[in-house]
């Protein structure tokens, strides 16, 4: 099978055509057209023994191969053909096209320089700094002013029981124009957070920094508280 294949390539490669797998699958139709009709029919005793046996498996193998490696050795070629022809058809189309090659390459260099031409501009808009002053301004002047005022006939009390604010700075302007005196403090639970002093006639301001929550203001002196100068400072 080797010495056949051997023999075979150079024809092949020579020509370039299917001939040789014509001939071996001839050969193979014939040798099979032989055996079954003219050996197979008219010797009932075909192949006769195990060595006429053995003959005739041998030259059907051997048939076989070769149109089997016919077939592909001639459809290789055609293959090799086809490359070789669109190969030099390439070198021909690329021959006569030798001068307008050279154009493409410099268009490449040409959008790569305008690039950082483009992307500089892109670069110079940064007026990002005034952003964060007009967020941090309103949330520093942010202050809830309230008024209180102690009962002006002396009586151990506020005008008010219940005072709101929004967290942050908180004020309280603090009038006593009673003849008893008093003062206000702010507290949550048991901390004291701030209180005027004791005072008489006029007003006092206590400013504080309050987050949101409930608190309590009351009056400092001895008494007062317990009689009911007292109330509710709500900040949300």
């Amino acid at each position: 099978m080797h010495t056949l294949a051997t023999y075979l390539a150079p024809v092949l490669a020579a020509e370039k055509s299917k001939v040789p797998y014509y001939i071996a699958g001839g050969a193979l139709v014939a040798w099979a057209l032989i055996v079954s009709v003219l050996l197979g029919l008219r010797k009932p005793d075909f192949p006769g023994n195990g060595a006429g046996e053995r003959v005739v498996i041998a030259i059907t193998v051997v048939l076989v191969l070769g149109a089997t490696s016919t077939a592909v050795i001639t459809s290789g070629g055609g293959t090799e053909s086809a490359g070789a022809a669109s190969a030099s058809e390439t070198t021909t189309t690329a021959s006569p096209g030798g001068t307008s090659a050279p154009s493409p390459a410099p268009e490449s260099p040409t959008p790569t320089a305008s690039t950082p031409a483009a992307s500089a501009p892109a670069k110079s808009p940064k007026a990002t700094t005034g952003t964060p002053a007009p967020p941090s301004s309103p949330a520093a002047s942010a202050t809830t002013t309230l008024k209180l005022a102690a009962n002006p006939a002396g009586q151990l009390a506020y005008d008010t029981k219940q005072l709101s604010a929004k967290a942050g700075k908180v004020t309280i302007e603090f009038s006593n124009s009673s003849p008893i005196e008093h003062d206000v403090a702010v507290a949550q639970g048991s901390t004291v957070a701030g209180q005027t002093p004791v005072f008489t006639g006029g007003s006092k301001t206590l400013t504080l920094t309050l987050k949101p929550g409930t608190y309590t203001f009351f009056c400092t002196v001895p008494g007062h508280r317990q009689a009911g100068m007292e109330g509710t400072l709500t900040v949300s």
